[in-house]
């Protein structure tokens, strides 16, 4: 019996009717991106895109972005560096004066040349004992604390001796040094506290390192700073005195003032914390050109008073 015969190409009908009907559901799918609402239209993203980070859209009004704030300008220091010569002022003097905010120091041309600091060093020699004692998980005792404050108030010497032996002697110097990053400063040659070398410049530094928290401690540094702003008596003079009274109560301050018999001189020092600033000067006067140390103690007010703006 013979077999049916096919028509020729009759296979492929069915591919053929495929193929037409994937071109028009693509058709369809391309016109729905063109009909609003519908989920096949594309965002208005889609529109601007991104190429390598930047964007190939419409320009951007660079002027609408919000701007970063500039940082606030900060009040000008009470001193301003200028000419002296006009004090005529007898033998050598030198200052320095720190910003507190910045560190920037500006100063007199020797601002780095170093004398003896006499009772100014007291300074450090009570807070190098507090915040060791600290340190070593010890609160001083009332009795001790009264002594550092005869040696902050009224530079008692004997109380200063015990303290300096107490930390070491001329290790706390080098601690000094160390801690508060000084520059120019050196142990002295006995190794006594009162003839610690140090500059107007490591002066102001050391009261930045007090007023920041270094020197005492976190515990002791306010009670330091304020038993320095209580100093009385003869230690009562110089860079604070420059200013209007009720100024005077809120700066800190550690003089030290000495005859030496050795060079024939009157060695002044003079260290102020203010607000916003530390100041060192140092002065250094003939027994021929001074009768006393108070030259250099009204000295060191006179410096001070001529470096303040309003005196420019």
């Amino acid at each position: 019996m013979a077999g049916t015969r096919r028509r020729p190409g009759s296979d492929r009908r069915p591919l053929a009717y495929s193929a037409v009907a994937v071109i028009l559901v693509g058709l369809v799918l391309v016109s729905l991106r063109f009909v609003p609402g519908s989920p096949f239209r594309p965002s208005p993203a889609s529109h601007t895109g991104t190429a390598g980070g930047r964007s190939t859209g419409a320009p951007v009004d660079r002027s609408t972005r919000a701007q970063p704030s500039p940082s606030p300008s900060l009040e000008p220091l009470p001193f301003q560096a200028q000419d002296l010569d006009g004090l005529r002022i007898k033998g050598w003097y030198s200052w320095a004066v720190l910003d507190k905010r910045t560190g920037k120091i500006i100063g007199s041309e020797n601002m780095a040349e170093t004398s003896t600091t006499a009772s100014l060093i007291k300074s450090w020699v009570v807070a190098d004992y507090l915040r060791r004692s600290a340190d070593a998980g010890r609160t001083p005792s009332d009795a001790k604390l009264a002594e550092a404050t005869q040696i902050i108030r009224d530079s008692n010497n004997e109380r200063a001796q015990e303290f300096y032996e107490s930390v070491g002697g001329s290790a706390s110097i080098k601690r000094l040094i160390s801690i508060c990053k000084l520059t120019d400063s050196k142990v002295a040659s006995d190794g006594g506290w009162s003839r610690t070398l140090l500059s107007p410049r490591d002066t102001a530094r050391l009261g930045l390192c007090i007023d920041d928290g270094r020197a005492a401690g976190p515990k002791w540094t306010k009670w330091l700073i304020n038993e320095m702003r209580l100093v009385r008596g003869d230690g009562d003079f110089g860079i604070r005195k420059a200013f209007p009274a009720a100024e005077q109560k809120r700066i800190a301050i550690k003089n030290g003032w000495i005859d030496r018999q050795k060079e024939r001189e009157y060695h002044v020092n003079c260290l102020a914390i203010g607000d916003t600033w530390t100041m060192g000067v140092m002065v250094r006067t003939p027994f021929s050109a001074a009768g006393s140390w108070q030259y250099g103690m009204d000295t060191c007010e006179k410096v001070a008073a001529a470096l303040l703006r309003d005196a420019a």
